[in-house]
């Protein structure tokens, strides 16, 4: 009997129901799982998870059961939302569903605080404006070539992650995502802050399980900050100490209506906040544009754009990455630490009680230490070494992107054109499947190399001799190591790879590992793919129809470009910020500085990616020069120049039956990639290195061919 009832229970599970595909990724998305954590747990691929999101494939027993039980739990915490309803036409705003709600609702009370003691206490108020009847919330038509943000999923946040606050007719309204227009009943700051926590229903999902949810963004235009009582612009004094003053009369009408502010005070990204109680966070994060908080390395000019399309853009943008707390640099760090939060709820107690305990794959809740080798300059672990010191490879670690450029060859000079090419999302792709430390490092003497093993190495790579037409892979220069030095893991391992001995005499490496920045490749790489096909650019190209669309993508739609620029961006300043050095801190050598505090405060995983990086550009070099004779002219980060008989990269680089050469540089929109980056005449490169010597990166000026170095004569 025991067998039949098997049997059935066999079928049961092989056709355990299953929602859409659709609603499956929007299931696991609301949880914040990423498609290799419900892989691993099922014991599939990534791939296969990928295909039952689509709907390509059907999950098979013993999964399918599995995963129905995984959705069923996700479909109970993240309800579908309820179909919205169309907004009313003018004129029939009185009849308007009962569904549409007003903006002009009275906030809800604050526990402990009379219902009217937020505007009560904020103290002087602008004279009133005229009044005018009130107005529901109106979903006005995105701008032309718009593609609005995914819809919003938890009805907390209705409204989506950010609104651009403005002045429309003597009256503050909020633009948020896909064209949604509220009326702002705040007559100060105190009271705004009340209303975006209280009616705006603005404010993302947390993205990982563990982690919390996104507080809502409010960006101040500059007619919205004259209303508000706030200067337009910071004088020369408030730009340089980066906040207003302490006694300002904003800042005092926030201290009387019980707010408070961050150290940083209130700047260009002000976060308000109460302390948080029975577990319930009342926080807004500010930006003001007209302050400075856009770096224009970043985002271009999306500060002086109106409040819709700068709504559009940093809406968009914090959809498909994260909602932004600063530059996008603390951007990228706050997204490693929303996708693998350093707490997480233990499981019930004897009493039903949970607690808080480190949550296994993250950097944990308190900063470490890194290795000697591994601190920068200046740092406390280096108080003992004289003034003035220079340290060398064999005390310092220095894995750095490439920077390095030879003279050309006669032959070589004998064709028209030095045509460069770039490598998308590079370092990002480096960190795609980077094992990492987790923890503190662990000193060893005269170690065996183990390439599964993060951490920094001392050893003499000076033996290996490669063709002096390509770069050492093993220093940013592209010079051969003269001896003993520090090298992370990813070096060693190459060195290993091209088939040398390698014999460490030394060597700081972490056991406590994992792929820790796996996820925040995945949602970096999506955010930029998703963007490229709003460009026009998309997977589904042949390597000609590609170089087709990436010429003038940007100009298709500028604001989704300012949005690609971002993400690059949040790429790499990310990573910078894991070994931030001392800013306008009253610093001295020696002693500490503030990112030392930080958890992310991580050299070794930064010196990690960077290493990947390089090693996968010469891997790539190498293959090229092996195939075809072709070696590089110059390479800086993730750029290499080649000469070439024709302008274009399908001139040089070897396709065969439309495929490009196994393990070497490929035309593609993907990350590790590589698209167009410039054309310039062979007589340029020869006059750039006349000019400025045969050393001269022509990488650097590839794109236009402006040389920016200033000639000084020698």
């Amino acid at each position: 009997m025991s067998e039949l009832f098997d049997a059935v229970d066999a079928l049961i599970a092989g056709h355990a129901p299953l929602p859409q595909p659709g609603e499956r990724e929007r299931l696991r998305k609301a949880h914040g799982l990423t498609q290799e954590q419900v892989a691993s747990a099922l014991g599939v691929r990534r791939a296969t998870v990928v295909s039952w999101e689509s709907g390509k494939t059907e999950p098979r027993p013993p999964q399918r059961e599995a995963y129905a039980r995984l959705l069923d739990g996700l479909a109970e915490l993240y309800p579908a939302p309820p179909v919205s309803r169309p907004a009313p036409a003018a004129g029939e705003a009185a009849a308007a569903s009962p569904t549409t709600a007003s903006t002009q609702a009275v906030p809800a009370p604050v526990p402990g605080r009379e219902p009217t003691a937020a505007a009560g206490a904020a103290g002087p108020e602008p004279a009133p404006t005229a009044a005018r009847p009130p107005r529901t919330m109106v979903r006005r038509p995105a701008p032309a070539k718009a593609t609005t943000a995914p819809a919003v999923n938890d009805p907390r946040f209705a409204n989506g992650p950010l609104a651009v606050v403005d002045i429309e007719d003597g009256h503050p309204v909020a633009y948020c995502v896909g064209g949604l227009v509220l009326d702002v009943p705040a007559k100060s700051v105190p009271a705004l802050v009340d209303w975006t926590l209280n009616e705006a229903k603005l404010g993302a999902s947390r993205l990982n399980g563990a982690g919390k949810d996104a507080d809502p963004l409010i960006v101040l235009t500059p007619a919205a900050c004259e209303r508000y009582g706030l200067p337009v612009r910071l004088s020369n004094e408030e730009r340089t100490s980066g906040r207003l003053p302490e006694g300002h009369k904003v800042s005092k009408q926030l201290a009387r209506a019980d707010w408070q502010l961050t150290r940083r005070g209130f700047g260009p990204w002000a976060r308000i906040y109460r302390p948080a109680q029975g577990g319930k966070r009342a926080c807004v994060q500010l930006c003001i544009p007209s302050w400075d908080a856009l770096d224009t390395r970043s985002w271009g000019d999306a500060g002086q754009l109106p409040a819709p399309e700068l709504a559009r853009v940093l809406g968009t943008y914090a959809t498909r990455v994260i909602t932004p707390r600063g530059s996008t640099a603390v951007t990228g760090l706050e997204l490693m630490t929303a996708l693998h939060p350093p707490t997480r709820a233990s499981e019930p107690d004897g009493a039903g009680k949970r607690h808080s305990q480190h949550n296994p794959g993250s950097l944990g809740k308190e900063p470490v230490s890194c290795a000697p080798c591994e601190a920068p300059d200046g740092h406390p672990l280096l108080a003992g070494l004289p003034r003035f010191h220079q340290r060398t490879p064999a005390e310092m670690l220095m894995e750095e992107a490439y920077d390095w450029a030879r003279p050309l060859t006669d032959e070589e000079c004998t064709k028209r054109y030095v045509v460069g090419i770039d490598v998308n999302m590079a370092f990002a792709a480096a960190a795609n499947g980077t094992a990492v430390g987790l923890g503190a490092p662990t000193q060893l003497r005269n170690p065996a190399f183990d390439p599964k093993l993060p951490g920094s190495w001392l050893v003499d790579l000076s033996h290996i001799e490669l063709d002096d037409r390509l770069p050492s892979p093993f220093t940013p220069r592209g010079e051969r190591p003269t001896g003993p030095a520090w090298y992370a893991t990813p070096s060693v391992a190459y060195a290993v790879e091209l088939g040398y001995q390698v014999t460490p005499v030394e060597a700081w490496v972490r056991y406590d590992s994992g792929r820790y920045l796996d996820g925040w490749y995945n949602r970096l790489r999506d955010a930029y793919m998703t963007t490229m096909a709003d460009l026009g650019v998309t997977t589904d190209l042949t390597p000609a129809e590609f170089l087709a669309a990436m010429d003038g993508h940007r100009l298709r739609d500028p604001q989704m470009a300012t949005v690609l620029s971002a993400v690059k961006a949040t790429v790499k300043g990310g990573l910078g910020k894991l070994r931030e050095r001392p800013r306008g801190e009253s610093w001295k050598p020696g002693e500490p500085w503030r990112a030392l505090s930080r958890p992310t405060w991580r050299p070794d995983i930064r010196a990690a990616v960077i290493s990947k990086a390089r090693t996968n550009m010469h891997r790539k070099t190498l293959k090229l020069a092996d195939a075809t004779g072709q070696y590089p002219l110059a390479v800086l980060s993730d750029c290499a120049v080649y000469a070439s008989d024709g302008p274009s990269p399908l001139d040089f680089l070897p396709y065969k039956d439309g495929k490009p050469l196994p393990g070497g540089f490929r035309l593609g929109v993907s990350p590790g990639m590589v698209k167009h980056e410039g054309t310039q005449s062979t007589l340029w490169a020869e006059s750039v290195h006349e000019q400025h010597g045969r050393d001269e990166n022509i990488a650097r000026y590839i794109k236009d061919g402006h040389v920016t170095r200033t000639d000084n004569g020698e």
